[in-house]
């Protein structure tokens, strides 16, 4: 089986909002890209690069990669540090 990585995906950078930014993705690991000489594109013989599954938890991702037997690498989510101002702070300092 391929081997694959769970995690949770960036929040689109337009918006400034963390909603709907909390599922969690299995995808596989593509084995072998290569170049199409004629257009140049990257592709692949590996259909497996193409899947991803989207999970509501790490737990649920973990339990379908191991009952399925895939090899996996999990990448935490790091925590976003908000730091609290106010419009007078600007004339503080």
């Amino acid at each position: 089986m391929s081997k694959a990585i769970i995690y949770i995906p960036n929040k689109n950078p337009m918006q400034s909002g963390t909603a709907k930014n909390n599922k969690w993705i299995l995808e596989f690991i593509t084995k072998d890209p290569t170049k199409n000489p004629l257009m140049g594109w990257e592709s692949s013989s590996d259909t497996m690069s193409e899947l991803k599954l989207e999970f509501s938890s790490k737990e649920l991702a973990i339990n379908y990669a191991q009952k399925k037997k895939i090899d996996f690498d999990l990448i935490e989510p790091k925590k976003r540090k908000t730091v609290k101002k106010s419009y007078a702070d600007n004339f503080l300092k």
